[in-house]
């Protein structure tokens, strides 16, 4: 099998992980080296269901021991198998870089042999790029759990940032879908690169010369819609994790049916891509907009309303909060605003020092009024003729025909849209 065989088969076992995002590093080439990293770049090119593909996102293989149900990669699938040496996938990665397809790496795999025969080679495949080709550029490397402590140390300090995919949101989840994992295996390898992180941010400050590990940091992955899991435990878990191991992202995956099993969602099924839009809504609540877990979902409800995002949905069930006066609210009190945003919070901060806010000026500032003006007064006055009631603030959060579709509890999914790597990619 050529190179171009492997490839078109282990780029297209590796876009279920939606686990790409802006760098988050900066590093300028070497001299006599190729690449660079910026810590806004990367995320400027995205597919049609919103991942980005700017980066080589590749399998090492799709030749796995492991059997989970979810994955097309299982041991028990019929499908085409194929595997890099490290010396194909750093020379195609080269290349493409080279030729101005790619910005960095994206590099996964399948658990061959065993997950320290697995590290190793994504090991190698890193360190010619790093020291053979002396390449700058942004690479995220997946830490095989299970693999050990010394080989995610050495992948770490050749890699801009590392990710540990949970997955499934439960340990009975995993039980179920995914024999071959436990909750353990997953938290361990993640407790101990935020461990050398924490170490090494420590050692940069004695020693300017130290190496960087990770110096990006972690993430992780959760599959949506393949389990029972309600949107109350996945939305409580990120909050955990965020908390305990100070990821810089989690990333939600809606499941795509690529098999069929009584213990998943059918293969008609479309995925949730509207549950994992509503959740990405969420996860960036609890990550600028100050709102807890618990504020957000309860016990008694613990899905989030498909029709109206998040913010809107809290609220609009907490209306006693409201309004808020732009001139005198703290910058917390004017983050749940719908219609205010981080940008626009802090414009208003810092224009209301020097003058008195009124509508006008706030729509200059960045505020979307459609929204906020349900939730806010400009010196105790309200937008004259303004008849605040449930059905004029559902119309403000909805497009009429969304509007109509809440009302009859009939809003579709979206459609899922996979972009190919081969669309419009001819190898010369």
């Amino acid at each position: 099998m050529d190179v171009f065989d492997k490839l078109k088969i282990l780029t297209d076992a590796a876009k279920y992980d939606a686990a790409c995002t802006s760098s988050g590093v900066n590093r300028k080439a070497t001299k006599g080296g190729i690449g660079s990293s910026e810590a806004c770049g990367i995320c400027h090119s995205f597919a049609g269901d919103g991942r980005c593909i700017s980066l080589l996102k590749v399998l090492m293989s799709n030749a796995c021991c492991y059997n989970c149900q979810y994955c097309v990669n299982r041991i028990s699938n019929d499908t085409p198998r194929a595997s890099f040496t490290p010396r194909e996938l750093a020379d195609l990665t080269i290349n493409f870089y080279r030729r101005n397809y790619i910005e960095g790496l994206f590099l996964s795999s399948g658990i061959l042999k065993n997950p320290d025969y697995t590290c190793e080679q994504m090991i190698e495949v890193l360190r010619i790029l790093r020291e053979d080709y002396r390449f700058s550029g942004y690479i995220h490397a997946k830490a095989i759990p299970g693999a050990d402590k010394m080989l995610i140390d050495r992948l770490g300090m050749l890699a801009d940032r590392m990710s540990v995919n949970i997955e499934l949101p439960s340990q009975n989840s995993l039980k179920l879908l995914a024999p071959d994992k436990s909750k353990h295996s997953i938290l361990t390898p993640m407790g101990h690169i935020q461990s050398r992180i924490q170490e090494n941010s420590t050692d940069i400050v004695k020693y300017k010369s130290a190496p960087k590990f990770v110096p990006a940091g972690q993430s992780t992955q959760m599959i949506i819609g393949a389990t029972p899991d309600t949107d109350f435990q996945i939305l409580n878990l990120t909050e955990s994790l965020y908390k305990k191991y100070k990821l810089k992202r989690v990333f939600f995956s809606a499941y795509m049916p690529v098999a069929e099993n009584p213990l998943l969602p059918a293969i008609s099924t479309r995925p949730p891509l509207l549950r994992e839009h509503r959740l990405y809504q969420a996860d960036w609540l609890l990550r600028f907009y100050g709102f807890s877990a618990k504020e957000l979902l309860d016990e008694k409800n613990q899905s989030f309303n498909p029709y109206i995002d998040p913010k809107c949905n809290w609220a609009l069930n907490h209306m006693e909060q409201f309004p808020v006066d732009v001139n005198l609210a703290s910058y917390n009190d004017l983050l749940r605003v719908p219609g205010i945003g981080v940008n626009s919070a802090k414009r208003i901060i810092t224009a209301r020092r020097s003058v008195k806010l009124d509508f006008n000026g706030l729509k200059k500032l960045g505020v979307v009024l459609k929204r906020a003006q349900y939730f806010i007064t400009c010196s105790g006055k309200i937008i004259y003729g303004l008849k605040i009631t449930q059905d004029s603030v559902l119309r403000s959060m909805l497009s009429e025909k969304t509007l109509s579709m809440y009302r009859h509890n009939t809003l579709p999914e979206p459609e899922a849209k996979q972009l190919s790597f081969f669309d419009n990619l001819k190898l010369q």
